[in-house]
């Protein structure tokens, strides 16, 4: 599987989190788990280079306002971004650790119990 290399450009920490912190409450833990899974996969040091680029690209399209479908039609303005990300997991999967899902879940908790909190 190929990432558009578009999509990769538009990667950065910053962005990933600052638009997850903003859409956490929006869309819950079906979006915001298996983004922070490739997050956490990305920063471990096993991984191949090419994974890792599948990886960018995927965070990448998460990040991009202007997708496929944008974000902000109700209902589906994240369906695309999920399926994005579902599938990059789903072909990486083998890398995931115990650990790494460990992080992500309790990230993904504590992100939406300040999403409730703050919203």
């Amino acid at each position: 599987m190929e990432t558009a290399p578009q999509f990769e450009r538009h990667y950065d920490e910053k962005g990933f989190w600052t638009k997850l912190k903003r859409v956490a409450a929006q869309v819950g833990s079906k979006v915001i788990y298996p983004a922070l899974q490739l997050y956490y996969l990305l920063q471990a040091k096993d991984v191949p280079t090419k994974a890792k680029t599948l990886i960018i690209g995927a965070l990448g399209y998460l990040i991009l306002p202007t997708d496929l479908i944008p974000d902000f039609i109700p209902a589906l303005g994240f369906t695309d971004d999920l399926t994005a990300l579902m599938v990059v997991l789903r072909n990486l999967y083998k890398y995931i650790t115990p650990e790494i899902s460990a992080r992500a879940k309790e990230q993904t908790e504590k992100m939406l119990k300040q999403s409730t909190a703050n919203g």
